[in-house]
């Protein structure tokens, strides 16, 4: 780690941020210089989140030197940006454990740090967050600041707006950061905004301001000319009309990588009561070339050099990603109807390459779930194929939406759902451990898992065709590594299948507990039935498997409440059939971040966790 060399004199000073705020206002650059190159090389052993990091190191000194955290709050978005906020909080040293089992969080976490004012890992949560703080401090008579940072893009959710809306309405005393990392600022423009930034942010505009608010709404007309005066000027130089007339006061737009005025300005800020929104523009991945070049690439990155960025180690396997971006291709070639939405995740959920073979049918609304399922309603009332591309713990974002405005229209909708399961590193948050919980419960719906890739394959082609609202639910990562047929044939519908024949006990796998229910049926001589639906569930291979076993086990790599497992339960219990069965899945609670095969075995959801399970269950029978 970076900690062992002599390049971080002054960071090495910095355990806390009342250290941080002795320092000298002259001694910020430099410690800024070190907390990136810190950055650089602590995420280049670990691996994580490092684009935004990189361009948040100047805005994280200054607000922590200027605010009396954590004291006052200090709400982070999404938290992707926090590595250098991590740093200057007690957990430099511990940088080494990033996302690793029982190591630090990839994001903000309460009962991490007391610096961690609010857990995330969701984008758009902070403003809301940070209202409710306010105005609980207002209501207990507590003067402490709170500020929210959130990024442009998680700005574009819905929720983002109405947190503003009602926070503006409510006169909350809040400062909202947007971190602008899209565009940039040339020089002669640069110049001009910092100066009027400072005149705006100063205290005798303010008074001005406010003064002659209350002199000129005794004389109406002079006051709404004023008032259209005011909003046509700023208008003309700042892009912040939007933001006042929810409320806000704007500031800005200041580069958000200049130390001094940036804490010129949250100087300021803090005296002024209110709403307050401060627009910085930064650049993701600064001060390191590859990043700045391309900073999509090194938003989440695996261990690398950090001399060349090039990743230490790579497979040639192929993704379940990369199953469906394929299939998503070749289905849009065949049927000119098909539509591929994103909320947002075009490299991430596998839709690269179809953006740029059909840019006319590709559709990011950007970060809104709600919005995206609801798109494709539309679209799908329109004749067309609409194919949503979401991670599962973002379709919990648009639940509402896939009740109302697909299902119970019965609309033909396919959603491909990806991290379905646990997904190491990024921990609670992302982990898709509810989906088929909640999917499963509403009617009309379609729920595959498959096994292995090309079950994937021949899956989101079954979804596809079929009439209503069909979900494919696939893990992260790479799969079996067989053969996928590129050829594509619709699975008869609620139809498992049997792997292997065995005696007494058996094995009903959903999906990615395939592998490991094989192995740990070759120890006891169990049968092992590939489940592949949820919804509809296979009652005759139930009946049949009831009649034939003594024990039969659901496995599946979601919530044992309310899971595959349960419909199982809930089908044998209306048949009267006694035979007992054993349910295992992911238990009651959160599941942190990990090494995702640690994690699994934790959760009983290995070949010996299996058989444990089993040994211990077939004593009590």
């Amino acid at each position: 780690m970076p900690e062992s060399s002599d390049k971080y004199p002054l960071l090495k000073t910095i355990n806390d941020p009342a250290e941080l705020r002795l320092l000298n206002q002259k001694q910020l650059p430099e410690l800024a210089d070190q907390l990136r190159d810190y950055l650089l090389h602590s995420v280049a052993n670990t691996g994580g989140h490092l684009s935004a990091g990189l361009g948040t190191v100047e805005l994280t000194v200054a607000l922590h030197y200027v605010y009396n955290t954590p004291d006052d709050r200090l709400i982070w978005d999404v938290g992707h940006q926090t590595y250098p906020h991590k740093m200057l909080t007690g957990r430099r040293e511990a940088m080494a454990s990033m996302r690793q089992y029982k190591g630090l969080s990839g994001f903000p976490k309460r009962t991490e740090s007391r610096y961690d004012s609010f857990g995330v890992g969701h984008s758009s949560t902070s403003i809301s967050a940070a209202a409710g703080m306010s105005i609980a401090s207002a209501l207990k008579g507590e003067k402490r600041k709170t500020v929210a940072v959130i990024g442009d893009g998680a700005m574009t959710a819905g929720m983002a707006f109405e947190a503003l809306n009602h926070a503006g309405d409510s006169k909350a005393d809040m400062l909202v950061i947007l971190n602008d990392n899209e565009m940039s600022i040339s020089p002669n423009v640069g110049g001009l905004s910092k100066h009027l930034a400072k005149l705006l942010s100063g205290k005798f505009y303010s008074n001005m301001r406010e003064g002659s608010k209350k002199v000129m709404q005794v004389m109406p007309p002079v006051w709404e000319f004023a008032k259209r005066a005011e909003e046509h000027m700023k208008g003309m130089v700042v892009p912040g009309t939007l933001f006042e007339e929810l409320g806000f006061q704007y500031f800005g737009p200041i580069d958000g990588h200049d130390i001094p005025t940036l804490i010129t300005m949250l100087n300021n800020l803090k005296k002024i009561e209110g709403p307050k929104l401060l627009h910085v523009v930064t650049q993701k991945g600064k001060g390191f070339a590859p990043a700045e070049e391309d900073p999509g690439k090194f938003h989440g990155v695996p261990a690398f050099d950090p001399a060349t960025g090039s990743k230490l180690s790579s497979s040639s396997a192929k993704t379940y990603t990369d199953i469906f971006s394929d299939w998503l291709c070749d289905m849009a070639a065949a049927d000119k109807n098909l539509v591929g939405i994103t909320p947002a995740m075009r490299e991430g959920s596998g839709l690269v390459a179809f953006s740029k073979q059909y840019p006319e049918r590709y559709i990011d609304v950007g970060i809104a779930e709600q919005h995206a399922v609801t798109l494709a309603a539309g679209l799908a009332c329109e004749g067309m194929k609409p194919v949503v591309a979401i991670y599962s713990t973002f379709l919990q974002r648009a639940y509402d939406q896939l009740i109302h405005d697909v299902a119970i229209q019965n609309l033909d909708v396919l959603f491909a759902i990806d991290r379905g399961g646990l997904v190491g590193a990024d921990g609670a948050t992302h982990a898709g451990s509810f989906d088929l919980s909640f999917m499963r419960c509403i009617p009309n719906m379609l729920i595959m898992t498959p096994s292995d890739e090309d079950q994937c394959r021949q899956m989101l082609f079954t979804g596809y065709q079929h009439t209503g609202p069909a979900a494919v639910r696939y893990p992260r990562g790479s799969g079996t590594g067989i053969t996928v047929n590129n050829t594509m044939q619709s699975l008869e519908i609620g139809k498992a299948k049997l792997i292997k024949q065995g005696q007494k006990i058996a094995l009903l796998a959903f999906g990615s507990m395939l592998k490991p229910a094989l192995q740990a049926a070759e120890v006891l001589n169990a049968s092992v039935i590939d489940m592949r639906f949820v919804k509809p569930i296979d009652e005759a291979m139930i009946t049949e498997l009831a009649s034939s076993h003594k024990l039969l086990v659901t496995i599946e790599e979601n919530a044992v409440m309310a899971g595959a497992g349960s419909a199982v339960n809930e089908y044998m219990t209306s048949q009267g059939l006694t035979t007992a069965v054993l349910n295992l899945g992911l238990p009651d609670r959160f599941i942190d971040h990990g090494d995702t095969a640690t994690l699994l075995s934790d959760c009983g959801l290995d070949k010996d966790g299996i058989i444990r399970a089993i040994e211990s269950h077939s004593g009590k029978l």
